[in-house]
């Protein structure tokens, strides 16, 4: 797996869950946007060509779409399967 690859689970303001839904799928590193119940509102997977450049997208553009109250970040370490793909390596 090339770059890095990085599930964000975000608190949103209920009365703009779909304005940022919508304003989230808008962005090129955003590969997946999905609203979820639970404890988190949304959930994207974010996909960067370093740590650097996903840093940059957070602060520069996800914090500041209006409604995103806060986000939780999981990096993806390994790829076990995805999208049926059983991946060894």
């Amino acid at each position: 797996m090339a770059g890095v690859k990085a599930f964000v689970h975000l608190f949103v303001e209920p009365s703009q869950l779909e304005k940022v839904g919508e304003e989230l799928a808008k962005f090129e590193e955003v590969t997946d946007v999905f609203e979820v119940t639970g404890e988190y509102d949304i959930i994207i997977l974010v996909s960067a060509d370093d740590v650097g450049g996903f840093r940059r997208f957070v602060s520069g553009k996800l914090l500041k779409v209006p409604g995103v109250r806060s986000a939780v970040t999981s990096i993806v370490l390994h790829t076990y399967k995805r999208e049926g793909e059983v991946v060894y390596e």
